[in-house]
């Protein structure tokens, strides 16, 4: 893995916000929510590139806030 700064606080902060999506989904029995705060919270871990990092981080959470918009998850 590249330990550049960079790729470090992009994986810091997107670690972050899995964190708390997965402790929201706990807390509220939201299975959406856990299941993209653990995908958060892993993923980095195995990508390089910053920008793909944050292009998977922003389709995680799109897609997480179309599924409870549009299916009521």
């Amino acid at each position: 893995m590249d330990f550049d700064a960079n790729s470090l606080i992009a994986s810091l902060i997107i670690g972050g916000i899995g964190t708390v999506s997965f402790i929201y989904g706990k807390r509220q029995h939201r299975i959406p929510q856990m299941v993209v705060g653990i995908l958060l919270v892993v993923y980095p871990y195995f990508i390089p590139n910053v920008f793909l990092m944050i292009g998977i981080a922003v389709a995680l959470l799109v897609g997480l806030w179309a599924s409870i918009r549009f299916l009521r998850l």
